[in-house]
């Protein structure tokens, strides 16, 4: 994972009403559970959000052949991974998750590219922006059986409209599953399309949903969450292989890149993911494989067992020297046992392979913060700004920023930087608490002040605040 795996690039979301509506519709936006691998700590958007780079370049590598093929920019589609039970998940037309578990119960990569076809079907196919359907959906056949039991009533058959009053809700909830399904189906086909545009095969989601028939014979609180959004039926799974088996791709294999990978991605979420003892029964020492050695040295940090575990980085090291996740994985190890100085020199190789990866550059701004030299601080401040360059909502570069400035004494831009960290979780009470402390610090007029203003003025302010906001503040 990353040394940093709080770093999250957190967006407010849909939230009350209108989630529930998205639960409704099955695979669009089911509730999401979430946790960084490391440490499970609360975020804004998916909460505890797992952030790591390197998965989510293998993800993306093999993900964005298919959201080219349905017409979605890769690079505007934010790809989410967080911890919890089976599920995969479409917030918007330029977002979507998968959970670990979904991942990890895959049997290779192209499984997982079929699951996320079929979520990018949703996404292209606007079903979130549709979701309000499925209540109505559900709503016509309610309404209608309540209004025939009204009517019995009426007409003297107390006893006939009592029992429809009370199936109005079974046939409603039978009118949204019916549109569900044709919600699901219709995900299905738009998958196989873009798979056979991009030239991959669609066997994986086949495979995927038939390892998963028997799903449909349990009730909804004993199936995987993904199967209670996604409804499967024998029907759904023999039409889908009916329509992939006619694809001239069907028999297409993963590349042996992709299979490395999925096995390298695999094994670093199982090492930080589950116990250390599991991982060493199943990554076993005996097993000298790149994924094994990977999965063995988490385990080996996770299980406070430092040295072991540096041993075991510099090993992989030696024999992969340029790999930029290995002196990430060494910095975060010397960093949590407070060898701040040890971690700024492995974060920094990492930044040096990988320039452009925001987690990498915050990760150094830590260590280097860590070192409590205000005289650094913008150094700090400089690999911060590369961040958020490349990820301008993350909350955690935006933490580390107010810090940053904080530790130089500049008050005004500390503020407006814990204000920017707090908007972009979506907290919007803090955010103008904050910002408002900082025009009162910083110089009127000026970018910052301005930016201070805006945050203010869309985070709902009281007349109170507005009031604040007229008198004049700020330097010169």
């Amino acid at each position: 994972m990353s040394a940093f795996p709080v770093a999250s690039r957190c967006r407010p979301r849909l939230r009350g009403a209108a989630v529930a509506a998205m639960m409704a519709l099955g695979g669009v936006a089911a509730p999401v559970e979430a946790a960084r691998a490391q440490t499970v700590a609360a975020q804004g958007g998916v909460p505890n959000q797992i952030r790591d780079t390197e998965i989510e370049e293998i993800l993306h590598r093999e993900c964005d052949p298919v959201f080219a093929a349905a017409g979605i920019d890769p690079r505007r589609m934010h790809l989410d991974i967080y911890q919890g039970e089976m599920n995969a998940v479409t917030f918007s037309a330029s977002e979507e998750a998968i959970a670990t578990d979904l991942i990890m119960r895959t049997q290779n990569p192209n499984q997982i590219i079929g699951v996320m076809a079929h979520e990018t079907g949703h996404a292209a196919g606007g079903h979130i922006e549709r979701s309000g359907e499925v209540e109505h959906a559900g709503m016509v056949p309610f309404l209608l059986t309540m209004g025939l039991g009204v009517l019995a009533a009426a007409a003297g058959a107390p006893g006939a409209g009592a029992a429809l009053a009370t199936s109005a809700g079974y046939f409603g909830e039978l009118g949204a599953l019916g549109y569900n399904r044709q919600v699901e189906a219709r995900a299905d086909q738009a998958g196989i399309t873009y798979l056979n545009k991009a030239h991959i095969s669609a066997r994986g989601l086949v495979s995927f949903l038939d390892a998963f028939r028997y799903e449909e014979v349990f009730d909804q609180a004993r199936r995987f969450p993904y199967f209670q959004s996604h409804p499967i039926t024998s029907e759904r799974v023999e039409l889908l292989t009916r329509r992939a088996e006619e694809q001239p791709d069907w028999n297409k294999p993963d590349s042996p890149q992709s299979i490395a990978e999925y096995e390298i991605m695999k094994a670093k979420l199982f090492g930080f993911i589950e116990p250390p003892q599991q991982t060493f029964v199943t990554y076993k020492e005996t097993d000298r494989s790149f994924p094994a050695r990977y999965a063995r040295a988490i385990a080996y940090y996770k299980e406070l067992e430092t040295d072991k575990a540096l041993d075991q980085i510099a090993g992989l090291i030696k024999d992969y020297p340029a790999n930029p996740y290995l002196w990430e994985l060494k910095g975060q190890v010397l960093f949590e046992s407070g060898r701040a100085a040890e971690a700024e020199i492995a974060h920094r190789r990492s930044v040096e392979l990988k320039p452009n990866a925001p987690l990498l550059q915050i990760n150094l701004a830590q260590a280097i913060l860590a070192q409590e030299d205000g005289k650094r601080a913008d150094e700090a401040i400089f690999h911060l700004k590369k961040a958020l360059a490349l990820e301008q909502d993350n909350s955690i570069a935006w933490e580390q920023m107010a810090q940053a400035y904080d530790a130089k004494g500049d008050g005004g831009d500390a503020r407006l930087a814990a204000a920017e960290a707090h908007y972009a979780v979506g907290d919007m009470t803090q955010a103008r608490i904050f910002a408002l402390r900082a025009r009162a610090l910083l110089k009127r007029d000026s970018p910052e002040w301005r930016r201070a203003t805006d945050i203010v003025l869309t985070s709902n302010p009281s007349r109170d605040d507005l009031q604040a906001m007229s008198t004049p503040s700020g330097a010169g």
